[in-house]
Parts: structure tokens; C-alpha cells; sequence
């Protein structure tokens, strides 16, 4: 699954630690989500949204099959 995570953290100027801290992860797991090594769970995705007040579909989009 893509995501802008990234981008949004950045327009705010947080570290992914400081995102994490917001969102009670670890560093470890905003790292895994940006880098699409990790897909969040639904009431992650949840809190991800309304931290940034984006909707889900916003913020994630699934890859695109071959």
C-alpha cells in the first residue's frame, strides 16, 4: 500500500519520532509504514487521518497489480 505519510510529516516539520509519539508507535513502526514495509492497522490508519485531517483514501492508496 502507497502513502503520503511522509510528505504530510514533513509539510509539519516532525520527526518520524516525534509522529510517532503523537500517534503512542514506536519510530520503528512510522519508519515501516513510510517505507511500505508495514501496513497499519484500521484503527491506526484511523488515528494517522484524523491526526492529519486527510481521509484515509488520501493518505493511503493501494499499489497498483502488475
Amino acid at each position: 500500500m502507497k502513502n503520503i505519510i511522509r510528505e504530510l510529516r514533513a509539510e509539519n516539520g516532525w520527526s518520524q519520532a516525534h509522529l510517532a509519539d503523537l500517534l503512542n508507535v514506536s519510530r520503528q513502526t512510522i519508519n515501516a509504514i513510510e517505507t511500505g514495509k508495514y501496513d497499519p492497522s484500521l484503527p491506526l490508519a484511523f488515528a494517522i487521518s484524523k491526526l492529519f485531517s486527510q481521509s484515509i483514501e488520501t493518505i493511503f492508496t493501494p499499489e497498483e497489480s502488475e
